[in-house]
């Protein structure tokens, strides 16, 4: 009797204290490995993934920042819809990676785990964003769509491509790579070789009629980009005039991985019409004059750009003097001309601000105003190198409510570079107003 009730004891205590573990996030459980976890039982299948199993899932994450739950990612918003992926190795115990192996298609569930550990060995982001909290939790809600094996995957592309081919009465035989080549139309001319320089139309279809891709007279040379293997083994077969009709098989096409919306282990149909074909040695005859006139283009620039660098002291000294400026320049060459004096908190290194602004050339010609932008004053942070020298070296003589012009030499702006209408070696005139400062 005594015995029993000890061992009674013993295992409410043991209950006790599992349910310790736990009660910091009320609902959910806890693996041996330290992941929280809370499963909603939706579909039939009793499937599970295993690594290098393809899944397909709908998932949100959120993270703690300023003390407050935020939603870092939410796949339901997102352009491409549902993440589709291999299950890889966990990355390290108690990883979301676990929780995932728990799921089968159909079901939802609920994981935690450590935000820390999450950017740093799952994201490979070396650290956690500094806007989340640190020693916080991230919390993933996931709604598990399929689980496929690769397998599976490639015995139901297999079955696929084989009613294709009956529904659309194809008898042609597969190339030895597994390539079905159907001409349509014979072309005339050269043989399409390394080198070559290629001009098509192109359609890709999956077999389900969905097209992913269509663009006429695209160009490449044969042999120097990494094309398929299955289109460069079926362009090789085709001559200018041609067209036919290549259905390629994963294996040599987008193969395990899949492309953007085309899923793995997934035949593809090109539709291909070869427009023009240049032999190795025309096409070289163009990429040299091609060549020749990038040189002479460039040649031209730099003579251009020569002139405007000897010009522009002279340019800055007569606009000076026209305007009756006085004011000499700083160490660097920039002109400040205080227009009106700030009342409020002065600028210095790290400071954020708020600045309208007006740019113009020397001639006048403005090239740049934040109250073309709606009217909102630009934000910046100075000294940080976010804006042009001259703007961080200017800035540290304003405060808040001052106003200015700043004249900045091209050595302390934008150099030999052409920018958005300045060209190269251009002095530019700034008009400042400092909205404010923090």
């Amino acid at each position: 009797m005594k015995n029993t009730f000890f061992k009674l004891v013993a295992l409410v205590m043991m209950v006790a204290i599992a349910a310790s573990c736990t009660s910091k996030y009320p609902g959910f459980k806890k693996t041996d490995t330290g992941l929280y976890y809370k499963l909603y039982k939706v579909g039939k299948d009793t499937v599970k993934p295993k690594v290098k199993d393809w899944i397909s899932m709908e998932y949100r994450l959120r993270v703690v920042s300023k003390g407050k739950d935020s939603t870092f990612i939410d796949s339901r918003k997102s352009q491409q819809g549902p993440l589709r992926m291999q299950l890889p190795l966990s990355d390290y115990k108690g990883d979301i990676y676990e929780g995932m192996k728990m799921m089968s298609a159909g079901d939802s569930g609920e994981f935690i785990v450590n935000a820390d550990s999450l950017f740093r060995k799952t994201f490979r982001q070396g650290a956690r964003p500094k806007y989340i909290d640190t020693n916080s939790m991230a919390r993933f809600s996931i709604h598990m769509i399929s689980v496929e094996s690769s397998d599976a995957m490639q015995k139901n592309e297999k079955m696929t491509l084989t009613k294709f081919l009956a529904d659309n009465k194809i008898t042609t035989a597969p190339q030895p790579s597994g390539l079905y080549y159907i001409e349509q139309t014979e072309g005339k001319g050269i043989k399409i070789d390394s080198g070559c320089q290629v001009v098509y139309n192109v359609k890709i279809t999956m077999l389900n009629g969905k097209q992913v891709f269509s663009q006429d007279s695209m160009k490449f040379v044969y042999g120097k980009r990494p094309d398929m293997s299955g289109f460069l083994e079926g362009v090789k077969l085709m001559k200018k005039g041609g067209k036919a009709r290549l259905i390629l098989p994963s294996q040599i096409a987008f193969g395990e991985r899949g492309y953007r919306e085309i899923p793995p282990y997934t035949t593809i149909i090109y539709d291909v019409q070869i427009l023009d074909v240049k032999s190795k040695a025309e096409y070289a005859k163009i990429e040299a004059a091609d060549k020749k006139k990038q040189e002479a283009d460039k040649k031209k620039q730099d003579a251009k750009k020569a002139e405007s660098k000897k010009a522009e002291p002279g340019l800055l000294q007569k606009y000076l003097k026209e305007n009756k400026i006085t004011a000499k320049p700083t160490a660097s060459g920039l002109y400040y001309i205080e227009k009106a004096k700030g009342t409020g908190p002065q600028i210095h290194a790290g400071s954020k601000i708020s600045v309208q602004y007006t740019g113009t050339l020397l001639n006048g010609k403005k090239f740049d105003s934040s109250r073309d932008h709606g009217g909102k004053p630009l934000d910046v942070e100075v000294g940080k190198g976010n804006v042009i020298k001259g703007w961080d070296e200017g800035l540290l003589h304003m405060s808040k409510g001052g106003k200015a012009i700043l004249i900045i030499p091209s050595s302390i702006a934008y150099g030999a570079q052409e920018m958005n209408g300045i060209p190269a070696y251009s002095t530019l005139v700034f008009d400042l107003e400092i909205v404010d400062v923090k």
